[in-house]
């Protein structure tokens, strides 16, 4: 069974103005803070998110992804 790329790319949408942005996320790690550069607003995810990717993003991060894809490895940003 061949596994599924991982997508490194999401476009993020800010809550309060719209504003759409095309980021590269980080491969092993969560991003937990992301500054609208439209309206400048401080977003942190949801509840039950791990990071702005999975909340905002059209592409939840790489290690949600890798997660889902059941390979074995640790759930992303544990606590």
């Amino acid at each position: 069974m061949r596994e599924a790329a991982v997508i490194l790319e999401s476009t993020l949408t800010c809550p309060v103005c719209g504003h759409r942005e095309t980021e590269r996320m980080p491969e092993d790690s969560c991003q937990y803070l992301y500054e609208c550069s439209g309206c400048h607003a401080l977003h942190k995810p949801k509840s039950g998110d791990c990071c702005v990717y999975c909340s905002y993003g059209t592409v939840p991060c790489p290690p949600k992804q890798v997660e889902k894809q059941g390979d074995g490895r640790p759930e992303c940003c544990a606590r």
